[in-house]
Formats: structure tokens, sequence, C-alpha cells
């Protein structure tokens, strides 16, 4: 399981498969119709940014086609393996369908920034003191063994997983005092205060799972069992670390409702497990594979040029889209000695030359990521003014001295490979902190040598990674790449068990909880955090919390660009890249809607098949 995924875990399930799933927001939540402060409120909808844009009556999303076909099978890729289908708890590899199978409270619309719509609740109700939130099930909601949904299973639910699962569910519901069925179909959520304005919101996201079920089985065991669900499909079978096939449930019980009209149209959907990447992209332009998600630059600009492309029976798009970005980098682990001091992690920045990979390895596909925060409007810039200066002045003496004075910049070279600009500045900050050349070997006075480990998974990074050891060892620096499978390198990565890696932090529209999973002290030595690089800092520490508990939406500004100047002054990470757009490539096969959603990639739920096409690409297919 990709770690950042857990951001979306629960609301993963309330959208169609390949939706984008996006943290949620800290401030006030609005509920349709506006928010009514010191009063009670019912609805069918809560936002964090704008209220609902769709009445509670609304027969489909506007971007979904409920004329939809169905039928048919698709075949997807994924690699590594898998050896559980429980995905919220830490031990274990979980196939990637599993969540295909549960339903969340509320449902999220990707056409929305972060307006969500009820799925299994069909009434929100937010006290006047906003210091809890109800929800009241929907009648019809049903297991696939035909037993109700009820609000016991939603508190076994969240008693589970805050319990038993993964480090990610206690920090992200940390202010939640209780949870209490009131009811047979209502289920009241009691905070412990009303600062955490998005804690109603995030509950929507809430996968509910079945309590007669799990009873007698032990949850936090990683298990091959056929989990019982109530989503649009079912585990219908599968073979260990190779294979696992969904079935579409034919009298779903929530077919008919606006969040599902149009959606969940394949009959089958079948994902087929590789170890090589390169293998994989084989199977896909064989034909055993239906779609393709494209991460590499290099064959997106080089590998499509096959006869099935040339012939127009796989149709190759990129589709932009509006979702912030976040940080992916190489980052350091905090906890080792190596890399305690700033000087040396600057160094680090100073001899990675992005221009020379852009232009020779990315066909200058990718943009400078400068923010953990990029694209959007929670990226820090310039010299900090006004609010947010005033915020960080509370920190002066706490943050580097540089926050105030200087905008963070990374080192730009000539894209030609010889940075030697920046390998002096590296050498300089190094021997302030001790390193010195000897024998063509860096060494602190000890004598001991600087050299670490860069851990993969899955040979793609390897083309990244290798030119960077070149350009380390002209520093007299040691590095080693080693490429695990993906099992091997989620236990590695959980356990913290690594020098340096690829790490990759989405962020959302809002920033809210998730960041105490991403930068608390308390998570850095809570394995299986998404803290993964190990931030560790009080003044952060607050910092987040500020997040956490903004007010509005300008404050939160403030608060999440004073946060991210922070992180990025202490030169935590060696940022990388990012592409607004998907890069997409599938056999034409396929029906879909007139348009993508703006926040998402409508596949493959969104899509069918199409029979026409569907025939004519068979037919097409034996005459290759």
């Amino acid at each position: 399981m990709n770690r950042r995924s857990l951001l979306a875990l629960g609301a993963a399930a309330a959208l169609p498969a390949g939706l984008t799933a996006l943290p949620r927001a800290a401030r006030a939540v609005v509920p349709a119709g506006g928010d009514r402060p010191g009063e009670v409120v019912r609805t069918h909808a809560l936002s964090l940014l704008a209220p609902p844009a769709l009445p509670v009556d609304f027969p489909h999303w506007p971007w979904a086609n409920p004329a939809a076909l169905k039928g048919g099978e698709v075949v997807l890729t994924r690699l590594g393996s898998f050896d559980s289908f429980n995905p919220y708890i830490l031990r274990g590899t979980p196939d990637v369908g599993i969540g295909s199978i549960y339903d969340t409270l509320m449902a999220g619309n990707p056409d929305e920034a972060t307006a969500e719509y009820g799925l299994l609740a069909e009434t929100v109700e937010l006290p006047a003191d906003r210091k809890g939130v109800s929800f009241e099930l929907r009648e019809a909601a049903r297991w696939h063994d035909g037993r109700p949904v009820t609000a016991e299973d939603v508190v076994f639910t969240f008693n589970t997983l805050r319990t038993q699962g993964r480090p990610f569910f206690r920090a992200y519901w940390a202010d939640v005092a209780e949870v209490v069925a009131e009811s047979p179909k209502r289920v009241t959520f009691r905070f412990k205060d009303n600062d955490n304005r998005e804690l109603a919101q995030i509950l929507g996201d809430l996968p509910v799972l079945p309590k007669h079920y799990w009873e007698g089985r032990d949850f936090a065991r990683p298990s091959l069992d056929v989990p019982l669900g109530s989503g649009p499909y079912k585990l219908e079978r599968f073979e260990p670390n190779r294979s696992a096939v969904y079935r579409r449930v034919e009298d779903y019980w929530g077919r008919d409702l606006g969040v599902r009209r149009g959606l969940n149209n394949i009959d089958t959907l079948r994902y087929e497990y590789f170890r090589d990447t390169t293998v994989a992209f084989e199977a896909f332009k064989a034909g055993q594979i239906d779609f393709r998600s494209e991460n590499v630059a290099r064959d997106w600009a080089t590998g499509y040029d096959f006869p099935a492309v040339r012939r127009g029976l796989v149709k190759k798009e990129e589709i932009r889209h509006e979702i912030p970005t976040g940080m992916q980098s190489f980052a350091v682990n905090l906890r080792r000695p190596l890399f305690q001091d700033a000087r040396v992690r600057r160094a680090l920045i100073e001899v990675f030359d992005f221009e020379w990979m852009n232009v020779n390895l990315f066909y200058g596909a990718y943009a400078r990521t400068t923010s953990f925060f990029s694209n959007s409007d929670f990226a820090s810039r310039g010299l900090p003014e006004e609010r947010e200066k005033a915020i960080l002045e509370g920190f002066r003496g706490r943050v580097p001295a540089t926050v105030f004075t200087e905008e963070y910049k990374l080192p730009v070279t000539d894209g030609t490979g010889n940075n030697r600009e920046g390998a002096r500045r590296a050498l300089a900050l190094l021997r302030e902190a001790g390193w010195t050349v000897r024998d063509r070997r860096l060494v602190n006075a000890q004598g001991r040598p600087f050299e670490f480990e860069i851990l993969l998974q899955g040979a793609t990074f390897e083309r990244i990674a290798l030119p960077y050891v070149q350009w380390l060892e002209r520093l007299g620096i040691t590095a080693r790449v080693r490429t695990v499978d993906p099992a091997q390198y989620q236990v590695r990565i959980d356990a913290f068990d690594f020098d340096m890696t690829v790490d990759s932090m989405g962020q959302g529209f809002s920033p809210g909880n998730e960041q105490r999973d991403y930068f608390s002290s308390a998570k850095a030595a809570e394995n299986g955090s998404q803290n993964v690089a190990g931030f560790a800092d009080p003044a952060i520490d607050e910092l987040v919390e500020l997040v956490i508990a903004a007010p509005n939406y300008e404050e939160l500004v403030a608060r999440t660009r004073a946060l991210d100047r922070v992180l990025l002054h202490h030169n935590f990470v060696i940022p990388q890249w990012h592409l607004p757009a998907f890069r997409i490539a599938f056999w034409d096969k396929f029906g879909r809607p007139d348009r993508n959603p703006r926040y998402g990639l409508a596949f493959p739920n969104a899509w069918w098949i199409d029979p026409v096409r569907d025939r004519a690409l068979a037919e097409a297919r034996r005459s290759l």
C-alpha cells in the first residue's frame, strides 16, 4: 500500500476507483444552505470552502453519465504483491482493490474542492455548539449478506481503527472524545472541543466495517479471508501475490443514489500483479492490460511508438487537473546522526542537479517543487508579510533565522551536468559541519567516512538515484542504491529502517489534521506513521496545531504558509518535481463521460465498456 493513500483511505471507498480523494481542511464546515452558528443544523452535505453545490435530490454527479452501459471486464496492473485484504493495519501488504467493497458515511465529489454528500448517511446533524456531529444512516443500507448497516457498525469501526489500525487514524481523529450509537440508525461523535473545524467532515470519510463479521476474528492480523463489505463490488476470486478479481454487485443497495448513479459500470475489475515495471509495460503493449497510468517521463516520450498506437487501437492522452501536488523528495532519515546537521542537508540539496535531469531524463516535462504545499494557495512565497510574519514572530529564536530574511530558493544549474558551483557550495557547507576530504573520501574528525544507502521500491527510480550517486561521489560521499520489492520496502519504511528514500507527501485543498501524522514529534517515534523523515521540532508541532485550529480560510493560508516556510528553511528534504496532469494510455474499448472532474481521474468506475468499440478492437487485434 502506498503510504500516502492513507490520507484518503476512508474517502477512497466512497469515490469511484481511480478518483483522487483529498485530505480535508482546518476551517469551518459549511453545510448545505450555509453555516448558521448557534443553531442545530440538519443537512445532506458538508463542505469546507463554499456551500455544497448540489441539492438534496440531485440525480447524479454533473460529470457522470447516468446512461452508462453496464458489463464487461477491465484488466489493470499493479506492482509488487499482496498477502492481506485488510488495508487498515500496519502488518501485511493489502490488495489495492479492496477499498471498492466498502462504503463510507459520505462520498466526496471530485468536481468540488472539499464537498461531500451522504452515502451510508442520509442526514448529518451539527449541534449548536459544534462540539460533535451525528449521522443518520439510510434504511436501505445493507451488507452483502443482506444484514442492515447499523450505528453499532460505525462505533465498532471507529474504535477498532483507532485502537488497532495504523497510527494515522489515532492522529487524524485525536480530537474525538467518544462515539455513541444513539439508536440503530443514529451515531454521534462527541468532540473534546470545537476548535477542530474540519473534524465533522473528515469523520464522513470513515469506511464502515461489519461488526458481526469481525467478531471473533483478529483484526490486527493480516488475512486472506474474503472480507464482507457493503460497497459496489465484491471480491470474487484471487491468487495470492498474483491477481485479484472483483465482481460488480448487481443488487447493490446504493446503485440509485445520486452519488452512485452512472458509476461502477464495469462488471469485473481484475488486478494483475507484476514485480517489474518493464514487464508490466510489455504486458500492456501486448494487450494483456487495458489501461495504464504513466509515471515515467521517458516512457511517455519514447515508449508508445508501437503498432497498436500507430493504428489507433491504443489511445494516449494527457489530462490536466487542479489537484495540489504536495512534496515529492529524496527524504533523509533525520533519526540518523549523519543527517542532523542542517548544513549537511543543505549540501545534499546543492549538489542535486534537477535541470540536468529534466533535460536528459524527463524530456523537459516537470516543474521543480519548491513547497510542501506546491500547486496551491498554501505554498509560501517571497518573504513573510503581514499576518504570516506576525505568526512567525511568535517563534523567533526557535526557527531558522533565515525564515525572516531570505526567500527559500533551490539552486539552479545550466543543465549541462557540470555543477561546479553547486559542488563548491556543498563542500564549503560540509567543511563548516566538520567534514574534510582525505584520499578522495569525505570523513569526519574521527575519520569515519560519509556514506549511506538510498532505499528504493522498484527499479523505476534507479535512473534518478544513480546520477545523484555520481554527483555525491565528486564530494567524496559514498551512496549506495538498494532496490527492494514493495512489500519489503513497506516493512522497512514502517520501521524507519533507511538512510534516504523517495518520499511523497500528498496535500489537499485545505491542510488540517493529517499534518500531525506528517510532521509532529510524537509521530516521528511511532512506527508506521507518515512522518517518514522524522520531523521532530517543538516549534513545528505548535505550527501544526495552529493550522488545525485555523478559524477561517485567510488564517489557514497564513498559518500553513508559515509552517511551509519553516519546514523549507530547515532543509529537511531534497525537493524533486511535479506535473499537474494525468498521463494515461488505454486500449480503445471504453466509453466515458463527456468531461473529467476537476480534481480526479474518473477511471475506471465512471467509464464503461463500449460494446461496439470492444468488438472492433477484438477484430483488429487478430490482425496485429
